[in-house]
């Protein structure tokens, strides 16, 4: 585990090489017009059973009215929209690195997915999510008939 200490300046005190990688990813962001993956908040997709699914998402600090969950075309749109600041909000701070952009991230999912519910709670977005194979779309293993007759050896 890495110790990291807090400063005031916490310019000076992170290494020359310390977000390498942060600034990569915003250079090519400013190419391609993409957003920075180090501006999307962070997510874990775990599989829970046969048929469910859950996104969680961290965002700390987002209420539930700035969040919006939508599903078209077989995609699943999460984004945040901040509230305007009140006037003497951005006052007083010596460092902010909580991200308070806002955002959006895109899901393909998968055929005969559906979202079942959303909630939050402790800076966590849990988005379920159901998928229901029809029955006539599951797999099946088909028996191999054998209409030659068969051979018998008899010993003489």
């Amino acid at each position: 585990m890495a110790l990291r200490t807090l400063s005031a300046l916490p310019g000076f005190a992170d290494s020359v090489f310390s977000d390498r990688f942060n600034r990569i990813d915003r250079l090519f962001s400013q190419l391609t017009g993409d957003t920075p993956v180090s501006a999307l908040p962070a997510y874990d997709i775990k599989k829970v059973d046969a048929n469910n699914y859950q996104l969680s998402l961290s965002v700390p600090g987002w209420k539930e009215d700035e969040l919006e969950i939508e599903t078209v075309g077989g995609n699943l749109h999460v984004s945040g929209k901040r509230a305007e600041s009140e006037p003497g909000d951005d006052e007083g701070w010596l460092y902010r690195g909580i991200r308070r952009a806002d955002f959006r991230l895109s899901f393909a999912l998968p055929e005969h997915a559906k979202v079942s519910n959303a909630k939050l709670e402790s800076g966590l977005l849990h988005v379920s999510i159901y998928q229901e194979i029809p029955e006539s779309e599951k797999p099946r293993k088909i028996a191999i008939e054998n209409t030659q007759p068969a051979i018998e050896h008899k010993a003489s």
